[in-house]
């Protein structure tokens, strides 16, 4: 079930913020130079950072105001963990990391073969403590969700329980195809395009994220 407003497993949420559409208007046009970008890829990763922290566990802290002791809410737990998928899942570190600086990071290695679009796995580096932590999964795109279902699986092998895929565009597709295979999985997107095209590239999309960030298109 896709839909805005109050997450719960097995739902997808959308965001539809006015702010990540102007950074998606950026990154989809095809004229935007390599650092343009990777700053609108950044300031979209913040905003889609303030909307997935925004249910973290809380607690209590006693501190003192200017004017009295009290208690107020404060963050709970140990720090979450961002995965991002390589290559492309870089470029939503920064906003992750700079709106909560103690997140802890490990990188999963993951590229989808062109010619049968299955993904394939290269490399693997978790953060310890995965049972105990909220896990981020970042990946601009969700296209076919071949490479998010490897990313989930591995991920659980290696303990993680409490998982969010976040991605920036999701195709249709995609969304049906981790509904199916992860139901227990939050899943959130900054929009949902149309849909995939003969090569499973998300269409109207803005083609592969990982090449436009590190200026690789056409090598």
């Amino acid at each position: 079930m896709t839909h805005e407003g109050s997450l719960e497993l097995s739902e997808v949420v959308v965001m539809r913020h006015s702010l990540l559409m102007e950074q998606l208007r950026v990154l989809r046009d095809r004229s935007t130079s390599i650092e343009a970008f990777q700053t609108a890829m950044a300031d979209a990763s913040f905003l889609l950072a303030a909307d997935a922290y925004r249910d973290l566990p809380l607690s209590t802290a006693a501190i003192e105001t200017p004017l009295c002791p009290c208690e107020v809410p404060a963050l709970a737990g140990p720090a979450p963990a961002l995965v991002p998928i390589l290559r492309a899942g870089l470029g939503l570190v920064p906003g992750f990391r700079r709106l909560l600086p103690r997140t802890v990071v490990g990188h999963l290695g993951i590229y989808r073969s062109e010619s049968t679009l299955k993904p394939v796995e290269y490399f693997g580096k978790l953060p310890d403590g995965l049972a105990e932590r909220r896990t981020f999964v970042l990946d601009p795109m969700l296209a076919t969700g071949g490479s998010a279902d490897a990313a989930l699986r591995h991920l659980k092998a290696a303990g993680a329980r409490d998982l969010e895929l976040v991605v920036l565009i999701a195709a249709p597709e995609g969304i049906e195809a981790l509904e199916r295979s992860h139901p227990d999985v939050r899943l959130r997107v900054g929009v949902v395009d149309e849909g995939l095209d003969a090569r499973g590239f998300i269409v109207p999309g803005l083609g592969d994220a990982g090449d436009r960030q590190f200026g690789t298109e056409g090598a």
